[in-house]
């Protein structure tokens, strides 16, 4: 939360002339109080950690998990063009799941999904590696460029997306409905 602006505080958005959506976007959780929804954790030592989006947190057995911890090491592997992670609603707790954006000519098969386990839980820790992980087409943006956890999340989960219109390619929401790998 911010009690005081500052320089890369947005004031508003587009297409929203009485500022409706904006208030409502920053200002209802806290009234008055600028929030943006971003988890930080100030360390012992006086730094911060940035987890990211507390609405887009991964959460499973309770362990918070920012999705950044998950797409760091695996955007490193030559055959990962983009991930995305979200928390699948899965028998009274949350799984991870990753999407993931192959290389052109690729599939994902057993090697290549173990390569990822494998390295996630090298460089992370085995609560960050996924139960499923599934190969899509593209990754739905913002117009902005930003990847849209939430919308898949929604998506995944059988909820409308909010703020449709806000996204690049809202097409590439299609292919994460109705996915039979995660209904097992």
């Amino acid at each position: 939360m911010c009690t005081r602006a500052f320089p890369s505080m947005p004031v508003g958005f587009w297409n929203d002339p009485d500022g409706a959506r904006y208030r409502a976007s920053y200002f209802e959780r806290f009234p008055g109080i600028w929030h943006h929804g971003d988890w930080v954790e100030l360390t012992v030592h006086g730094g911060m950690t940035l987890y990211g989006r507390s609405d887009a947190v991964l959460n499973p057995g309770g362990v918070r998990i920012g999705t950044a911890e998950i797409y760091r090491p695996v955007e490193q592997l030559d055959e990962i063009v983009e991930a995305l992670a979200i928390g699948q609603d899965w028998e009274h707790d949350v799984r991870v799941v990753l999407f993931v954006r192959l290389r052109p000519g690729l599939t994902l098969d057993a090697a290549l999904e173990a390569k990822i386990r494998a390295t996630i839980r090298t460089h992370a820790t085995p609560r960050h590696v996924p139960a499923r992980i599934v190969a899509v087409d593209d990754i739905p943006r913002t117009k902005s460029g930003k990847i849209v956890e939430i919308a898949v999340r929604d998506v995944v989960h059988g909820r409308p997306v909010k703020n449709r219109e806000t996204l690049a390619n809202p097409e590439a929401l299609e292919q994460f409905a109705n996915r039979a790998e995660l209904a097992r």
